[in-house]
């Protein structure tokens, strides 16, 4: 890799460049490895002699996207401190029409880490949950530290940006609207039913008031101990769960 290639995907760290190129970073082996078996569209590919074998599974990826190169070279241009395989530059999907519910579908209110949002990203596709909808605030799912965190799940589970208001007062009135909340009934005492949605609300501030008011049924889970609060992403990962244990 020149420089100025190594310019360009460092430049692709910030929100501001992926928004404007179009593009999102993908780095390490497993995850690489993911994107090239999913319908994503790859701009460039650099990989180092350790990743090269995995090629020959792709023989009709197109060669002139091939950029060789060393680990070195991978980590001056990546976010990730080591990386002695493979980082690759993917287009990003047209933004798409916010479905109605199906199944169980996650609701995030201003989640805004990334770690966590990458965390609920994998415990999605661990539960068979392909979409969720998420507030503007949001953390954008093409940060690197998002992508890193899914473990490949990005490119099974569709995120979608609206207001959260307009979505929940469009949605059918048979449809289950949940929230999770320190007070309200036992996720273990609710009757769960298809379609669900599940409000997971901000790391600190939880739920806002004005997405409160459209909760149909509060739920929280039960605590046995004396930790304050639950991360966000544990707490999806229970309410899934439950809501697998009754809805197949």
């Amino acid at each position: 890799m020149n420089k100025n290639k190594i310019k360009f995907i460092k430049s692709l760290n910030q929100k501001k460049y992926r928004k404007k190129e179009g593009l999102f970073i993908v780095e390490g082996e497993k995850d690489v490895l993911e994107v090239l078996r999913s319908d994503f569209e790859i701009h460039s590919l650099c990989y180092t002699d350790k990743f090269e074998p995995y090629l020959e599974e792709f023989p009709e990826f197109q060669k002139n996207l091939l950029e060789p190169t060393s680990a070195k070279e991978l980590a001056k241009a990546g976010s990730f401190v080591t990386n002695d395989s493979a980082l690759a530059i993917v287009k990003d999907r047209p933004e798409k029409e916010v479905p109605n519910p199906s199944s169980l579908t996650l609701i995030l209110e201003d989640v805004r880490d990334p770690g966590n949002l990458g965390t609920i990203m994998r415990i999605a596709d661990w539960y068979q949950v392909t979409d969720i909808i998420c507030s503007t605030k949001t953390a954008e799912w093409q940060n690197p530290k998002v992508i890193s965190a899914s473990k490949g799940s990005f490119t099974r589970v569709n995120l979608y940006y609206t207001d959260i208001c307009e979505y929940l007062n469009k949605i059918t009135k048979e449809t289950m609207v949940i929230g999770t909340f320190m007070y309200g009934k036992s996720i273990h005492e609710i009757p769960f039913q298809q379609p669900s949605v599940v409000v997971m609300g901000n790391e600190s501030s939880g739920i806002s008031d004005e997405v409160s008011e459209l909760i149909k049924t509060r739920v929280t889970i039960p605590r046995y101990g004396h930790a304050e609060s639950l991360n966000v992403g544990v707490a999806t990962a229970i309410v899934c769960d439950n809501f697998r244990r009754q809805v197949k």
